[in-house]
Order: structure tokens, then sequence, then C-alpha cells
């Protein structure tokens, strides 16, 4: 996992980063509260939410040629609280390319990276 972290407060960090993916016109498909679900079960956990997000563009031809590759994409963030500040991981999409049956496709994995870095330096300012 590449861990990066923010420079600002856990709000402040998951709002960038979902309006960093909105201005590229990307779709945020689901954001998953683990903290919030945790508190509903009466139980605690530090701030933690996934955002999983993407286009179908960019996805569709991967597990057109490979659909394992579905369990990995959308692309997801995770950001959390921990005694150390706010930090953002992300798995590293070029890593796909040994585990799946996709390493055509390495100009969508290193876009996909480097989607990810943007996103990720964006919202840890």
């Amino acid at each position: 996992m590449v861990v990066t972290r923010s420079n600002s407060d856990y709000s402040g960090t998951v709002d960038r980063l979902v309006e960093a993916i909105e201005r590229r016109s990307l779709t945020v498909f689901a954001r998953f509260d683990h903290a919030g679900a945790a508190r509903e079960v009466g139980m605690e956990l530090a701030d933690e939410q996934v955002v999983v997000f993407g286009d179908p563009r960019a996805g569709t031809p991967l597990m057109q040629s490979d659909p394992r590759i579905g369990i990995e994409i959308p692309l997801r963030v995770l950001i959390w609280r921990a005694h150390e500040g706010v930090l953002l991981g992300h798995i590293d999409p070029r890593a796909f390319g040994a585990r799946y049956d996709v390493a055509e496709h390495g100009g969508i994995l290193e876009r996909m990276a480097n989607l990810l870095s943007d996103l990720v330096a964006e919202a840890a300012r």
C-alpha cells in the first residue's frame, strides 16, 4: 500500500479528495464510513473511510481482458486517522499487471497510478 500523510484534518482531507475526483468528471461510486458503521453497532473505531471511484472507460478494457481484476477496480482510497495524523492509502494499479492478465494495458495502469498519486497529493495538501 502506498501511504501518504495529510497536512490537514480528517474532514478536510476527505472533502478535498472527493472534490478532486469530481473535478476530473470521475464517478464516486461509494463511500464506506467504517467508523460510522462501528458506531452504529456500539463499537469504537477511529475515523476511517474508503472512497471508491472511477471511469468505466478505463476499467472496462481491463475487465474485458481478465474479469478477475474486477475485485480491484473501481479504484479506491482509504483515509484514516492514526496517532501520527491523517493518512491516505491506495494500491498501486501497476501491480495489477503481474496479478492479472492485463499486462497489455500497461498504459491504462500507468495512467491510473498517476491519477491516484495526483488525487492523494491534492487531498493531502
